[in-house]
């Protein structure tokens, strides 16, 4: 009895209690699952907001070919000599007069308003062109990324609608033995009566009958459960409803010719190559970082005593060599970094492949053992149900002992949850290993 047991465990996904018919029950198919899934699912959500991130930071990068344009408005007061005397030249209003020592060594109080536009355009920038296509390169990583997440969701919708499916079906398989030992039970309670059996064959019939109740009882919840986990892929609050699979768990399985190579052009391996490709850059751009900036550079100016006033203007243009000779081995550092964020970003993408491809070799093994273990159970079911006819019939005839009728019922039951989490396990074994082919 303990095997049958552990065997409703396995066919639960997250085990706990509930009362299955005390919710509304909602029927669901698998492709109404799979659209509800891709629209609301939190997990996808949080990918594409990854993405999002990555690619505003991509457009960060415009700024590399893009001039800077600043605008500011400044107003002073000042009685100091030099910003007084600088002021009215900006205002073009300087007289013979202002040149008299007493005035430029102790000058009234002057005001200056202005107002300066000033551009700035990098002409050569080698590192930030680098970090610029780093940042494309990381961009790419989070959209395959994302895509590779909404395949792995569609995997997971398919493997908890099977679940939902067996789920049910255990119960129908445990209701279906329930109705049977009830009825073996009323048999066995008027043999009693007439004094054709002992008390114990009528007591083990009884704890047979609270055996499967409680069993049912407990499949019943694994409905539940698995409801709930379908609920939790939709992000939706499924207080007080229960799922139901539109379509029925086949107790059949279709064999499938699988492509088993591992194909590079799956998105998370791309993904994770892309990541590299993005540490790449960013040690080249590193290394790049020694290397001088030229920047081209203007502004106008508007001067005024007058708030909101511009009687005076001038303009300014260059260019500008910028060379950071020594910054304390600062770039320095920073290469060596980038230099090993960029190898451990090469091996554990090789790692990543041949985990991959030893996860896509086990998987066929299993899917394999998987089609055996089918077979055998559809043999074994169809064995305990013949076996079980002909002890019933026995029985009723007085040839059968009670117990051996109980042992064939409960085999028969046992034979059949078996063969449906057979069919189960392959059916999930063939999806995931598409899953990994992709």
């Amino acid at each position: 009895m303990m095997k049958k047991i552990n065997l409703l465990v396995a066919i639960g996904i997250a085990l706990g209690t509930a009362n299955l018919y005390a919710q509304d029950t909602l029927s669901i198919s698998k492709n109404d699952l799979l659209q509800k899934v891709s629209d609301n699912n939190l997990q996808i959500k949080v990918a594409d907001k990854a993405f999002q991130s990555a690619k505003a930071d991509y457009r960060q990068s415009n700024a590399l070919f893009l001039p800077n344009v600043n605008v500011s408005y400044t107003g002073i007061s000042t009685t100091n000599p030099l910003m007084a005397f600088g002021s009215k030249l900006n205002q073009e209003i300087l007289t013979a007069s202002d040149f008299n020592p007493a005035l430029l060594n102790n000058p009234n109080k002057t005001q200056n308003f202005a107002t300066v536009i000033e551009v700035k355009q990098p002409l050569i920038n080698i590192d930030g062109l680098l970090e610029r296509q780093a940042a494309k390169a990381k961009m790419n990583a989070f959209e395959l990324q994302t895509a590779r997440t909404k395949e792995y969701l569609e995997l997971e919708v398919i493997k908890s609608f099977m679940q939902l499916q067996l789920a049910y079906k255990a119960v129908t398989v445990l209701e279906k033995a329930n109705a049977t030992a009830q009825g073996n039970l009323k048999m066995v309670e008027n043999y009693f009566k007439n004094g054709l059996l002992q008390k114990t064959d009528l007591l083990n019939v009884q704890v047979r009958v609270n055996e499967i109740t409680n069993q049912l009882q407990y499949a019943k919840s694994n409905v539940q459960n698995a409801s709930d986990y379908v609920a939790f892929l939709l992000n939706e609050d499924m207080e007080g409803k229960t799922f139901k699979p539109a379509e029925e768990l086949d107790n059949v399985i279709v064999i499938e010719n699988i492509n088993l190579l591992l194909s590079n052009s799956r998105k998370d391996i791309q993904a994770m190559e892309m990541s590299s490709e993005a540490y790449k850059k960013m040690f080249q751009s590193s290394k790049f970082g020694f290397l001088p900036r030229l920047n081209a550079f203007g502004s106008y100016q508007l001067y005024d005593s007058k708030f909101l006033s511009a009687n005076a203007n001038g303009f300014l243009v260059g260019a500008q060599l910028s060379w950071d000779i020594f910054d304390g081995y600062k770039n320095f550092g920073k290469t060596q970094k980038a230099k090993a964020d960029f190898q451990k970003a090469a091996l554990e993408t090789e790692q990543y492949k041949k985990q991959s491809q030893l996860e896509l070799n086990k998987t066929n093994r299993q899917l394999k053992d998987a089609e055996n273990k089918v077979n055998l159970s559809q043999l074994a079911f169809e064995q305990s149900q013949e076996a079980f006819r002909i002890r019933q019939n026995r029985f009723t005839q007085g040839l059968e002992k009670t117990t051996d009728l109980l042992m064939a019922e409960t085999q028969m039951a046992q034979k059949e949850l078996e063969h449906l989490q057979a069919v189960f396990e392959y059916n999930f074994a063939k999806q995931y290993l598409q899953f990994l082919t992709k």
